[in-house]
């Protein structure tokens, strides 16, 4: 079977995607740049139609395009959703064959040697293929050949006629660096026909072998090999049953079979399960799901199976369960760690723990505080949820913290001292003992109304009738406050 190549070149593929994600309104007459940091200066990554229309190319300085085109609209470079994007359309290119690579940064690459028939021939194909990168927002060019190489010669710098020759092209559509393209031109070898016929030894010795290498390519002389890319891994398990089962130890053998198997997967891959499926098919081809989050990437199956024991007590097996299928949703990276024997069990135990509470009431709901980088005592802290952050470990403070902090709460008092004798919350009390002061100033940088009042005097004050409060001071405008209180 003859090998047929299918090159797809998207010239404008970061511009593309920002006026698909509807971020910022871009069409054919409005000019639009995609912009990066370059010699010191913003400059043009990538352009629309309207752009270059307006006389901007690529590479020019930003703040010159702005002079040219007052109404230009314009967004940073992101290589990494480019990237992301671009493997999204080879995965819709799969429609068209199996066998898709990647071609640099912007292009891809289909194998359809035995396809092109199922679309009523190539040119059926490339039409279809067109029209749909039209429809989509693309402005791509498709071209197909024997090789590869000619294959990304005609999409380049072809017309996009059918059955053109690649003869007729110039010299840097094999793929040449610019350098190599420049001494050919100065010597009058301006397309590839003017190459062919000089003897390849004179060009293997005056222009050196990588020249050979790229002709021979285009022309099918040496073979040029697509890498398709890989499948994602597929982290899903199943178990048909001869005889259906409908005990709740039943299920939870078989789920602890399918489990080992599933987390073999994840062990290879590096990965950790967030979220699994348990699905149980019935007789009469209904289904139960049971549904489990965890509070962390987990692939140990003797700690997860517990887990299940909830959720599979629930479920109605109806005139029984013939099929067990394990699907894990949610994945993460979680490499492996050397870690201590101790260590791991404390940490597994809170996980667990909070899987448990969070599968009844929901892992969003479950917090924990973590240390902020701020004195200010209602910002030193922030909460997060528990599932999705790790503890920071012990907490810093110069000063002793109450455990319980709430909105100041005014009090009678005069004088930058405590008050012997004040009431608070319908309470009589007298001042014991009285640590401080422990002054803090407002981050001017922050706008916050509650510290609009200047500084704060801090005391911890130990009462006679036995609470230990937090109270501070205003200097700027005399007043007393209590804030917390002490365990």
């Amino acid at each position: 079977m003859r090998k047929r190549v299918v090159s797809m070149w998207f010239p404008n593929l970061p511009s593309d995607r920002v006026a698909r994600g509807g971020a910022i309104v871009a069409d054919d007459t409005r000019p639009f740049v995609v912009t990066h940091h370059a010699q010191n200066t913003d400059r043009i990554y990538c352009l629309n139609g309207a752009a270059a229309a307006q006389g901007l190319h690529r590479d020019m300085g930003f703040s010159d395009a702005r002079a040219y085109c007052p109404d230009l609209q314009s967004c940073p470079a992101d290589p990494v959703a480019d990237a992301r994007f671009l493997r999204m359309l080879a995965r819709w290119s799969k429609r068209y064959c199996p066998w898709v690579g990647l071609d640099g940064i912007d292009g891809l690459l289909l194998n359809i040697a035995g396809s092109a028939h199922l679309f009523g021939g190539e040119d059926a194909m490339l039409d279809d293929m067109r029209a749909r990168l039209l429809r989509a927002g693309l402005k791509g060019r498709v071209a197909v050949a024997d090789t590869r190489g000619a294959a990304w010669a005609l999409t380049h710098f072809g017309r996009g006629s059918p059955g053109e020759d690649i003869a007729r092209l110039p010299v840097a559509a094999l793929r040449l660096d610019a350098k190599t393209d420049a001494a050919l031109q100065r010597l009058g070898l301006r397309k590839i026909s003017d190459l062919t016929a000089l003897p390849r030894a004179t060009i293997a010795r005056r222009f050196g072998p990588d020249v050979v290498l790229r002709l021979d390519q285009a022309m099918g002389a040496r073979d040029e090999d697509i890498s398709p890319l890989k499948d994602a891994p597929n982290y899903g398990v199943r178990m048909t049953l001869p005889d259906p089962i409908g005990l709740s130890g039943d299920v939870m053998a078989g789920t602890a079979r399918l489990l080992d198997r599933l987390c073999a997967k994840l062990k290879d891959q590096d990965m950790g399960a967030r979220k699994l499926q348990l699905h149980l098919r019935r007789v009469d081809q209904g289904a139960q799901v049971v549904e489990l989050r965890l509070a962390a990437p987990m692939r140990d199956a003797g700690r997860i199976l517990p887990l299940f024991e909830r959720g599979v007590g629930a479920v109605d097996a109806g005139y029984g369960i013939d099929q067990i299928r394990l699907i894990a949703v949610q994945v993460e990276h979680l490499p492996k760690a050397q870690i201590t024997y101790g260590a791991a069990t404390r940490s597994d135990g809170v996980d667990d723990l909070i899987t448990r509470i969070g599968n009844r009431i929901g892992l969003d709901n479950i917090h924990r505080f973590l240390p902020a980088d701020s004195h200010i005592p209602e910002r030193s802290f922030q909460i997060a949820a528990a599932a999705y952050s790790r503890s920071e470990g012990a907490w810093v403070a110069l000063r002793p913290r109450p455990l319980h902090l709430f909105a100041p709460e005014p009090i009678a008092g005069a004088g930058a001292r405590p008050p012997q004798n004040f009431r608070w919350r319908r309470m009589a009390l007298t001042v014991g003992h009285a640590t401080g002061p422990e002054r803090i100033a407002p981050e001017w940088w922050l706008p916050d109304e509650n510290w609009r009042s200047g500084l704060r005097d801090y005391w911890k004050v130990d009462t006679v009738q036995g609470r230990r409060l937090w109270l501070y001071y205003t200097p700027q405008n005399p007043g007393w406050f209590v804030q917390g209180e002490f365990a």
